[in-house]
């Protein structure tokens, strides 16, 4: 990643550079704002081969999305840096950002666009396979897989609708019920009516051969063949950074696991701090995930234009103010820098 000149204070500071994040920073660049972004570097999609369901992108490579958005940014003048944000705390003016390595920025408003992480059931094989064979979504992997031999990990009470969503892409469908609740009468109707097999037992390991899955080897020692495994996985926001403003994540209302509770504007409950994509929205994909990026940061935006307006109007009626006065030079210095 490029090597970035760190101003002491920007607008906005963005943590993450996925999506999310950099759609939030190309918007607020076009605004004429400073904004920094901080990408700790680890996408979620990182391990898939492409991404999908993204106009005019089908099938790019992640890494190719993201660095095309970060030129993107740095075009309208938005600097990108690689750094893990350790802590946020509040100032008069906003928030202090410090990273890992030392570094601290000033900031007036604060995007938090870090993404989740997937906790995955404890089965020998399956991290290493996730993104590839071991999948969560159809609508991200499906089409991939059409026509496999497809099973389903039952880990929760959403697992047999994933299994009868799966079933849109493939007739060879398997339900391995493993740590999941026992399907209702109603439950096992549905999978039988569309030709679903349930395969009863837990499931102890994943049969792999030249890099390829190739089954599911169930306690009693008996493998199923499967060439896709679909699992649902418990999705923990990357948050903890923001322990010191009391910002903290809640349990998501779709039992999935845990987000940071914000509007539909991305407004979180503390003053300054939005956020945007999978820190929020469990389930977005990277279209919805940009998409709320930039809606984030043309609200953000517009509250830092009421901030302005109210500050300038206070000028406006006491010109004589020392503090007005010196906000206002401010005000018109950072216009000048812009070329207004």
């Amino acid at each position: 990643m490029v090597t970035e000149q760190l101003k002491d204070g920007y607008d906005v500071v963005i943590v993450g550079g996925g999506a999310a994040g950099l759609s939030g920073a190309l918007m607020l660049g076009r605004a004429r704002r400073t904004v920094l972004v901080i990408d700790a570097g680890a996408p979620r999609n990182a391990p898939a081969s492409g991404v999908h369901g993204l106009l005019a992108r089908e099938g790019m490579a992640p890494s190719e999305l993201l660095e095309r958005g970060r030129a993107e940014v740095r075009g309208y003048g938005g600097h990108v840096v690689t750094g893990v944000v350790d802590a946020v705390t509040g100032t008069d003016g906003g928030f202090a950002v410090t990273m890992s390595d030392g570094r601290t920025v000033g900031a007036r408003r604060l995007l938090v666009t870090t993404g989740l992480v997937d906790e995955l059931p404890e089965i020998p094989g399956l991290r290493q396979r996730w993104g590839r064979d071991v999948l969560h979504c159809p609508y991200c992997h499906g089409y991939e897989v059409r026509d496999q031999a497809i099973g389903v990990l039952g880990t929760g009470p959403m697992s047999v609708h994933q299994a009868l969503l799966f079933r849109q892409w493939s007739n060879d469908i398997t339900l391995f019920p493993h740590t999941m609740p026992s399907p209702s009468k109603e439950e096992l109707e549905q999978l039988a009516a569309r030709g679903i097999t349930v395969v009863p037992g837990a499931v102890a390991a994943l049969e792999v051969t030249d890099d390829r899955l190739t089954g599911v080897r169930l306690s009693d020692g008996t493998v199923v063949r499967r060439e896709a495994l679909a699992v649902m996985s418990r999705m923990v926001a990357r948050a903890d950074f923001l322990a010191a403003l009391g910002l903290r994540t809640a349990a998501h209302m779709s039992g999935m696991g845990e987000h940071i509770p914000a509007d539909a504007t991305g407004r979180t409950e503390v003053p300054g701090v939005w956020a945007a994509g999978n820190v929020t929205d469990l389930s977005a994909q990277v279209g919805g995930a940009a998409a709320a990026g930039a809606f984030a940061a043309a609200h953000i935006n517009a509250d830092l234009i009421t901030e302005e307006t109210r500050l300038a109007v206070a000028a406006y009626r006491n010109p004589f103010s020392a503090e007005n006065e010196a906000r206002v030079s401010e005000l018109v210095s950072a216009d000048r820098r812009h070329g207004v």
